[in-house]
């Protein structure tokens, strides 16, 4: 996990550092910063190091220095694309490192690079040639990536305690946020806790061009409920995973086999009380008393048990369950004397 800052516009190079300070706890590893004052364009990144340890430091440049990136996440087939980048003549200065390939990726294959990634990701790419800021966000929204967007600024970060850091964007409650937040229990779509700003969709990319106009958001990816016909039975590892998942796919493969052809055995569940490694007796059905059902007419109106009387509520139930429960401790423990609480 890592934590990516920037803005264009307003600020200065202090206001960079509180932001990547506000992520320090995203990546302990290091920090990186790229300040352009002419261009008013400034770049940090807090890294936890696990690729390419020595030569994976961040904001990580192109050959020329035209092309910078910081970066969140994980590649995993990026072995695949540096062999294809190097072939069309792209010269990596790193040894294995994913996020050089972000960088040469987005030299040759420009807006189109997200669709060529399998992994998880949150990036912004600077290209001083253009005078761009290009950022994009993984196809599930694995990495978190949140913006907003001012007359005099275009500021984003990882988490939000980092993008109200800049003295532009103020950490005012959005109402209408919380209450999709209290219906839902999360915030759907681009919708942000603080007023005025934004999540990066999954599977989308932003494109601000310093030159003038807003912000465009564009989708580069969008999930498909319909199956894939032309995928067929899969009769190994699906191919794509994570660096660590590699060594054991030949063995995931063979035991989804062996499992997918032993028949499942078919038990009746028992549901035992036991305390103090004994088996207790079940609780005695003459104590036991039913819950009052609806009569038919009064049609129950009970959400919790709709079989149940309008009368039963979720508190009483946990108030029998507990007596219920009191009640077959104390059966257990009437031959050893007193009873524990």
């Amino acid at each position: 996990m890592c934590g990516i800052a920037g803005f264009f516009g307003q600020g200065d190079r202090g206001d960079l550092a509180a932001m990547a300070t506000a992520l320090a706890h995203r990546g302990p590893d290091g920090e990186g910063f790229h300040v352009d004052d002419a261009a008013r364009v400034y770049l940090g990144h807090r890294r936890l190091a696990i690729l390419d340890i020595a030569g994976g430091h961040q904001p990580m440049w192109n050959e020329d220095g035209t092309v910078a990136v910081v970066f969140n996440g994980e590649i995993y087939n990026h072995v695949e694309l540096r062999q294809a980048l190097q072939a069309l003549g792209h010269v990596f200065a790193s040894d294995h490192s994913d996020t050089e390939v972000l960088v040469h990726g987005y030299e040759e294959w420009g807006a189109d690079l997200p669709v060529r990634l399998n992994g998880m990701f949150a990036f912004a790419i600077w290209d001083a040639r253009r005078g761009r800021l290009f950022l994009a966000r993984d196809r599930f929204g694995e990495k978190p990536l949140y913006y907003a967007a001012r007359p005099d600024c275009f500021a984003f970060a990882s988490e939000l305690s980092a993008l109200v850091r800049h003295p532009a964007i103020e950490a005012v409650p959005d109402i209408r946020a919380l209450q999709k937040f209290f219906a839902y229990g999360y915030l759907p779509g681009a919708n942000a806790l603080y007023a005025g700003t934004c999540k990066l969709p999954a599977g989308h990319h932003l494109t601000l061009d310093l030159a003038g106009g807003e912000p465009r958001l564009a989708a580069y990816w969008q999930f498909r409920i319909e199956p894939d016909e032309t995928l067929g039975n899969r009769t190994e590892a699906s191919p794509g995973r994570g660096a660590a998942d590699a060594a054991f796919g030949g063995g995931r493969a063979a035991a989804d086999q062996r499992c997918a052809a032993r028949p499942v055995p078919q038990r009746r569940a028992r549901f035992e009380q036991r305390a103090l490694g004994r088996r207790a007796a079940p609780y005695p059905p003459s104590r036991s008393r039913a819950l009052p059902s609806a009569s038919p007419s009064r049609p129950s109106t009970n959400p919790i048990m709709p079989g149940a009387s309008p009368s039963i509520s979720a508190r009483s139930i946990a108030r029998r369950c507990w007596t219920w429960r009191r009640r077959a401790t104390s059966c257990r423990n009437c031959s050893g004397g007193s009873t524990s609480r």
